[in-house]
């Protein structure tokens, strides 16, 4: 049965260009358009679609202010943003995914530009995997609440034991389509006094990565940065890697590392891609490795942490099924038989720190 899918979009001849190229794919039916998000919050009311492509700019109701109404109202839907504003607005984009859209893609100034293969087979593959995810599930400020007190009393527990994990560690973190989100459930309960480095792989286009670290450290307790070439780790810190470069994990010195980018073709079809980052770490000397997969499409970080584990002992965890947006990377790492802790999101940063520990 095809996925049905609803176009909103203020333009006629970018709306018509876009169900061309939907309505090609013999998985997928455009049976809903809309003008502006007033139109299809309507159309949402009363009928069933299994992904919503998203335009930001439009007049009476724009994307941002349809998401924030479906949250208001309480309607989830899978959502992916296409819109101009996805490639030099970053910060509408992290906007969008904050209010619960699953991915984004650029899409041309031009409309004849999105019949070019450059832009349709990254929108279809894009649309398959947000057609594919999970439904979104809206949580009420109270819940983040109680989980970040949560989160606060087992790191107060942690720092009080007696037990300490010794030696030199480092934390490296691969995620893609609903990372994001994900993310933001992780990293900000992370302790600011890890006693490692995290090194961290997000699928994302150049550009979006830096407005990503923006908004993790602005409400983390651990610091949160793009990684920068030659940039040293240190503890308590998060290195994100910058998109559309491969981000690698490099000796230089006595037990000291920093960050180096490679230009290497596209890997599992994703720039920066987490396979790198793992192998980077096959000839380090930490005493230490926990690698974490976390929501995404595809199997990125499966090969990667295969080569690493056949050389050195490395912990893996993986995010489980049932809270994963789409459970495509961690299930690769864990039919593999790579995954040595499966868990819901909500444990991971608890996974985390109880296996580094805190300095």
């Amino acid at each position: 049965m095809k996925k049905k899918v609803l176009v909103v979009d203020d333009s006629a001849l970018m709306r018509r260009v876009l169900c061309d190229i939907i309505n090609s794919d013999d998985g997928f039916e455009v049976t809903g358009r809309a003008i502006n998000g007033l139109e299809a919050l309507e159309l949402v009311k009363k009928t069933t679609y299994d992904v919503i492509v998203l335009d930001v700019n439009m007049p009476k109701m724009n994307g941002l202010q349809f998401l924030s109404e479906l949250k208001k109202a309480n309607l989830p839907q899978r959502v992916m943003m296409a819109s101009t504003d996805t490639m030099e607005g970053a910060q509408t984009t992290m906007d969008a995914l904050e209010l619960g859209a699953l991915d984004f893609v650029h899409k041309p100034d031009q409309a004849n530009a999105c019949r070019e293969d450059d832009f349709t087979r990254p929108f279809m593959q894009t649309l398959r995997g947000v057609a594919s995810s999970r439904m979104p599930v809206f949580e009420d400020k109270a819940k983040e609440r109680v989980k970040k007190e949560k989160s606060d009393q087992f790191i107060n527990l942690l720092s009080k034991s007696a037990g300490k994990i010794t030696g030199s560690k480092i934390v490296a973190i691969a995620s893609s389509t609903g990372g994001p989100k994900a993310l933001a459930s992780v990293i900000p309960l992370l302790p600011a006094n890890l006693d490692a480095p995290v090194v961290l792989v997000q699928h994302m286009p150049k550009g979006f990565t830096a407005t990503l670290a923006q908004r993790l450290n602005s409400t983390s307790k651990i610091a949160v940065c793009e990684a920068a070439e030659g940039q040293v780790l240190e503890k308590g810190h998060v290195y994100i890697s910058a998109g559309g470069m491969h981000m690698n994990v490099k000796a230089q010195g006595a037990g000291k590392y920093v960050i180096h980018y490679s230009d290497e073709p596209a890997r599992e079809g994703v720039k920066p891609c987490a396979n790198y980052m793992y192998e980077s770490l096959i000839d380090s000397k930490f005493d230490h490795i926990v690698c974490c997969v976390l929501t995404g499409m595809g199997a990125d970080g499966t090969e990667g942490i295969k080569n690493l584990k056949a050389k050195r002992n490395a912990f893996v965890i993986s995010q489980d099924e049932a809270s994963s947006t789409i459970y495509g990377m961690p299930r690769a790492v864990y039919t593999a038989g790579l995954s040595d802790q499966v868990v819901a999101l909500d444990k991971v940063a608890e996974e985390i720190s109880m296996r580094i520990g805190l300095s």
